[in-house]
């Protein structure tokens, strides 16, 4: 037996409950992981509360991160000691994740913890640090540059937006932060933002072309936000998007595409494959000041995550949320 959080759907409805676990319901895999971190994401907001069927089987562990100990391992990559880390690959969605002590894994999803960052650390990345990553990598790979213009970070006070603003400012960009949040403007401004604007100015439909001001964008929310951030991109510039938190619909026109060749690049992190990854956390090593890692990480246990769920769907979680499972 080992502590977690299950969720179960049945004839007595949807519940996620801390509770006692019997190994029977770990599913297949060739790597056995004692969990030590784990966090706290939308998408595991969404799976504990479950205001949306981000669960595809019963029961389920949630936890699309973890990192911890290999305890047991029939995969060539990996034994008995190794410290290693999880990102998405549908962990916590149909394949039982990290938000207990224990998880059955198949080896290829897993990257060695990197040398520079504690385990602790490394979750207080996690899938939001590392998607972060990715939207700046997908940035520089079309060519913007620090001193092109302003960046624009979209829902800049979420575990993405928090970790984009610091990545962009380190990397010498000029970063211009969005969130429906006035009172984080001197968190945003600490992480490296340069300036902050209100999400109402982004909200609400605009026009198919807008005037040119971003020379990038990162953004995590969808809907009319990244139909006006695409509206406002300068020609031949670039925006990311990764996330949905203000809906899927994308109420755009082909304008800002095909009169400024404005680039959109669709960012997932889910089944990225092992290199991408693995650039993906070398530059985090390289690029992700530690003290502003701090700033925007809080630390919870695992009963604490069934509480702050429908906090984070809210919007009232601030940056990144790391999960204390296993750890001493």
């Amino acid at each position: 037996m080992f502590r977690g959080i299950l969720i179960n759907k049945d004839e007595s409805g949807y519940r996620a409950n801390l509770q006692s676990i019997d190994e029977t319901v770990l599913p297949e895999g060739d790597v056995t992981v004692q969990v030590a971190w784990s966090t706290l994401n939308y998408k595991d907001a969404l799976a504990i509360t479950g205001k949306s069927p981000v669960v595809r089987r019963f029961p389920m562990i949630p936890g699309i991160d973890l990192v911890g100990t290999v305890t047991e391992s029939r995969h060539p990559r990996w034994q008995a000691g190794d410290q290693v880390v999880l990102n998405g690959w549908g962990v916590g969605e149909t394949h039982c994740g990290g938000l207990a002590e224990l998880a059955r894994l198949n080896g290829d999803w897993l990257v060695r913890l990197p040398a520079g960052f504690t385990p602790r650390q490394s979750m207080a990345i996690g899938t939001a640090g590392y998607t972060a990553m990715l939207c700046v990598l997908a940035l520089e790979k079309h060519g913007v540059k620090p001193g092109d213009g302003e960046i624009l970070v979209t829902g800049a006070a979420g575990g993405v937006g928090s970790v984009a603003v610091a990545l962009l400012a380190k990397l010498g960009y000029t970063v211009v932060a969005s969130t429906g949040r006035p009172t984080e403007s001197t968190y945003l401004t600490n992480l490296g933002a340069h300036a902050i604007i209100d999400r109402a100015e982004l909200a609400t439909p605009g026009r198919a072309l807008g005037k040119e001001r971003w020379a990038g964008v990162i953004d995590t929310v969808g809907s009319h936000t990244l139909a006006n951030a695409c509206a406002t991109t300068r020609y031949s510039g670039v925006v990311a998007a990764c996330g949905l938190a203000g809906g899927m619909d994308f109420p755009s026109t082909v304008a800002p595409f095909i009169l400024r060749g404005v680039t959109l690049c669709g960012i997932d992190s889910v089944m990225a494959p092992l290199a991408v990854r693995e650039e993906a956390w070398k530059r985090l090593e390289r690029d992700l000041d530690p003290a502003k890692l701090d700033v925007m990480t809080t630390e919870i246990g695992l009963a604490d995550a069934l509480d702050q769920a429908q906090k984070f769907l809210d919007g009232q979680v601030r940056g990144r949320l790391v999960v204390r499972v296993g750890a001493a």
